[in-house]
């Protein structure tokens, strides 16, 4: 396999797999706090929101985490 075609199947499933565990992880700490998202489908009230934007947080993070985790480390300098 080409090298650039590598990196990139590697930094799309970093993504993809960042954006799901994290999405994951926040919907699970966004049902802790009181703040779930799908527990009153006929109202959007402030929980319901809050909890949407914690879960949308919780994907943009994962993706920066799962990226910087497969970022090549910078050469030492002397």
């Amino acid at each position: 396999m080409d090298p650039k075609t590598r990196h990139a199947l590697k930094e799309g499933l970093a993504d993809a797999s960042g954006f799901v565990i994290g999405s994951l992880a926040a919907w699970a700490l966004s049902q802790q706090l009181g703040l779930d998202f799908f527990a009153a489908p006929d109202a959007f009230g402030w929980r319901e929101m809050a909890g949407l934007a914690l879960i949308a947080l919780g994907a943009g993070v994962g993706k920066v985490v799962a990226r910087r985790m497969i970022a090549t480390p910078p050469p030492p300098s002397n």
